[in-house]
């Protein structure tokens, strides 16, 4: 999966845009007990999202995978294919 958009919400979440249409909601609570994603605590810190396609990366060097982000994301089954 590649990633189009990316969108970080205030609950610690990621909306994603996949290239096939699917948007998908991605909780990053679960990872921010991890040392790599200890800044990510910081609501502020969180927000300064970067999409590299195949990963999102945060200001701090933090990153998951868009293979990750697609076996653990929700599907918005009304958005799909918009």
């Amino acid at each position: 999966m590649r990633i189009v958009q990316v969108i970080s919400n205030r609950d610690w979440s990621l909306l994603i845009t996949a290239n096939d249409g699917r948007v998908g909601k991605f909780d990053v609570r679960p990872y921010l007990s991890y040392e790599a994603f200890e800044e990510l605590n910081d609501l502020a810190e969180f927000m300064k999202i970067s999409n590299g396609g195949y990963f999102v990366e945060w200001k701090c060097g933090a990153d998951i995978s868009s293979d990750t982000i697609e076996a653990k994301m929700t599907l918005d089954k009304d958005c799909q294919g918009k």
